[in-house]
């Protein structure tokens, strides 16, 4: 190799190097904004879905159904701010009585902004967002999705599962849609031992709007909504 491809390489290596640099700037950013614009929104639920399911959708209406009961109650709802379910969880959120959240992200395509936000903050880095989600979720509502849906769920699945994150709500909406999932989950993972039996009631399968929030409430009327210092702690190291 000449010594001038040598040096070539030599600058663009500095050049990549400073733009990881400071790309290190942007994450710090991203969770300092987001942290500080998300933590008034408590008690908050997340809901997922696709985004590419239709106004007109059962799916659709049910997910604003459901948003707008929890908003009623006292939830603040949490979406991707996207079109789809995530733009019905905001929508009956927003008519309802607690903040409707979009966290929403910069993506080449699909991605646009719904209407229905009280609070909207955008994202460059999908694990920032995600951790965002998990965060400040007093429970999970799971509809009818892709990959990214699944992709939330799983992270959700493994965070309370190894003790990441405290034990909330994780809600699929859909026996339908899940059913075979959860059958696999326990003739694939549970009989081959990649489970154990507890990790099964980590998930509930609720498709009753009323049920879905009377379940979250379940889960925290002996303890409340507060986090305690323990779990506090365990944030910081999530």
């Amino acid at each position: 190799m000449s010594k001038q491809s040598e040096v070539h390489l030599s600058k663009a290596a500095e050049t990549w190097n400073a733009k990881e640099a400071w790309r290190m700037f942007g994450i710090m950013s991203e969770f300092v904004v987001a942290t500080n614009r998300l933590m008034e929104i408590q008690p908050a639920v997340s809901i997922f879905g696709s985004a590419r399911t239709a106004h007109t959708h059962p799916y659709y209406k049910k997910t604003e159904e459901i948003s707008r009961l929890l908003s009623d109650a006292g939830f603040s709802i949490i979406s991707g701010g996207g079109p789809g379910i995530m733009e019905a969880a905001n929508k009956g959120a927003y008519y309802g009585k607690s903040p409707s959240v979009g966290l929403n992200i910069q993506l080449p395509h699909e991605q646009h902004n719904n209407a229905y936000q009280n609070v909207s903050q955008s994202f460059r880095y999908f694990f920032v967002r995600k951790i965002m989600f998990v965060r400040f979720a007093s429970a999970y509502v799971v509809m009818p999705g892709g990959f990214g849906t699944l992709d939330e769920l799983m992270e959700a699945l493994t965070l309370v599962q190894t003790g990441k994150i405290r034990s909330i709500p994780i809600i699929l909406v859909g026996k339908e849609f899940w059913g075979g999932m959860l059958d696999w989950f326990r003739q694939a993972l549970l009989t081959e031992g990649m489970i154990s039996p507890d990790d099964m009631d980590l998930i509930q399968l609720i498709d009753e709007p009323q049920e879905i929030v009377a379940a979250i409430f379940k889960h925290y009327e002996t303890r409340g909504f507060e986090l305690s210092e323990a779990e506090r702690e365990m944030q910081l190291n999530l």
